[in-house]
């Protein structure tokens, strides 16, 4: 007996996803980035480990929380030139170390082969998202990557979760939102979907703290956190004969 085609239980649905320290742990190559910088200006660099929470508010948010943790005063009116330099040597490095989190791809994989749409909302801008995906091997799984620039307004604005799902083809009505932060919580609520957060992603708040609808500790745990949310059943896996 032939192995049963995969039950098409997602069809409607569209799964939104933010990037950094949801899909892909991108933190080793922007701190990388933010200490090359830290030393130009004779400044420590940041333990990896204790700066993953400055991740997640932007690069201008990264740099002036990564020059304060390195003991400088945030000087503005320098903001526009760090900000060139650091785009400039993080495009140079973008894919280094980053990698997507162990079970990712393959969540992806299942989500997409049971009907559901994939898409990202991220705030990373949009031209950076491609790349880092293009880098790793991901970009053809998206139906729409949308940074800030393709979008009308960026998380936690309703309109970044509605317009990436509406691009990526989907009806914001059957969406959920897979994040690591408040930003993507407030933007599922904005939006009126669920939200899914995973634990090992970058937040000052622990996302166990936030009040999301599902928690998740592994990718592994992603398509039956779907299940319970959408009130679908899972699948039965047909077996080899």
């Amino acid at each position: 007996m032939a192995v049963a085609e995969t039950e098409q239980d997602l069809d409607g649905w569209t799964i939104a996803f933010d990037l950094d320290g949801t899909l892909v742990e991108t933190a080793p190559d922007l701190i990388g980035t933010l200490n090359r910088l830290l030393a130009q200006h004779d400044l420590p660099a940041v333990p990896l480990e204790g700066a993953r929470h400055l991740i997640g508010w932007g690069a201008i948010a990264l740099l002036k929380r990564g020059f304060e943790a390195a003991g400088a005063e945030w000087d503005e009116a320098a903001s526009p030139a760090l900000l060139q330099a650091f785009l400039a040597d993080y495009v140079a490095h973008i894919a280094d170390e980053s990698t997507a989190y162990p079970g990712a791809i393959e969540a992806l994989d299942q989500l997409a082969a049971r009907g559901a749409i994939l898409c990202v909302a991220t705030n990373k801008p949009t031209d950076l998202a491609v790349a880092l995906f293009r880098a790793i091997g991901l970009e053809d799984r998206f139906a729409s990557i949308c940074g800030p620039q393709s979008v009308s307004a960026r998380k936690p604005d309703a309109a970044h979760i509605r317009e990436a799902v509406q691009q990526a083809g989907g009806d914001p009505a059957r969406a959920i939102m897979v994040g690591d932060s408040i930003t993507d919580l407030d933007a599922a609520r904005a939006t009126g979907v669920p939200c899914i957060l995973t634990t090992f992603g970058y937040t000052d708040t622990p996302a166990a703290e936030l009040g999301a609808d599902a928690l998740i500790d592994h990718f592994d745990a992603l398509p039956a956190a779907v299940e319970r949310l959408i009130g679908v059943q899972a699948p039965l896996r047909a077996s080899k004969a």
